[in-house]
């Protein structure tokens, strides 16, 4: 259910048609209210973890991590909270319409396809998907989001409790809602993600730690096939966060 390009899309639909030489981003949506698009970010105080394209705010009991692939680039971000979990991904869309709709299509059908079962209905953030999906020893509740802002789409994925109990989702729902996205101005293709990178500080350790591990491997041992990761590794983003620059 991952959301990527898709094929045989037409020449305007695969880039978001601005100019490359453009400064000015044109935009044909709404004001955005939450998640915010940098220009129309409130000035709230909110300290905001600065992941690249999302600036994700901190809260009292919210646990916030990265989502690392084996090449070592940033794929999304995870908020925890009372044991549900929010994965967010952001993806550059068309200047002149959303994508939600068709996304949504595609993310039912993935379901059902693997035997499982999804509705939509109205929630906080429009129109959404709900459903349950097979896992090991029976089904696992899941519940997506989807907003459209200008050139970007931000995709939620609430699992745990808050999949199906509003009232246990709304920490999590607030937090999403506090999320400014850094479009930026450069034309990319359209699912293409948004780039997210470390807090600095964050980044900072995880090399620290690189170093020193390597400082520690045993010279005789013998080095694996394979010296990448095999699967996707969480870091912990919450040092020192940084305010939202405006």
């Amino acid at each position: 259910m991952a959301l990527g390009r898709r094929r045989h899309r037409s020449e305007r639909q695969k880039i978001d048609a601005t100019p490359p030489w453009s400064t000015d981003r044109e935009r044909d949506t709404e004001v955005t209210t939450g998640p915010y698009d940098q220009d129309d970010a409130p000035d709230d105080g909110l300290e905001r973890l600065d992941l690249g394209a999302l600036l994700v705010p901190v809260m009292r009991g919210v646990e916030v991590r990265v989502d690392v692939g084996p090449d070592g680039q940033v794929i999304a971000a995870t908020l925890s909270y009372g044991g549900s979990e929010a994965q967010i991904g952001v993806f550059a869309a068309p200047r002149t319409a959303g994508i939600w709709d068709e996304v949504r299509k595609e993310i039912n059908a993935s379901i059902v396809q693997q035997g499982g079962k999804a509705q939509e209905s109205s929630g906080r953030f429009g129109t959404e998907l709900s459903g349950r999906i097979p896992v090991q020893g029976g089904y696992q509740s899941v519940r997506f989001i989807g907003v459209d802002g200008p050139r970007w789409f931000l995709r939620g994925l609430f699992s745990g409790p808050a999949a199906a109990d509003p009232a246990k989702a709304a920490v999590l729902e607030d937090a999403v809602r506090n999320i400014v996205v850094v479009r930026g101005a450069s034309p990319m293709p359209v699912r293409e993600p948004l780039p997210l990178t470390l807090p600095p500080e964050v980044q900072e350790q995880a090399e620290q730690a690189q170093g020193a591990h390597a400082a520690v491997e045993d010279p005789d041992e013998e080095e694996p096939d394979d010296l990448g990761p095999t699967e996707e590794d969480a870091v912990p983003a919450r040092p020192n966060p940084r305010r939202r620059r405006r």
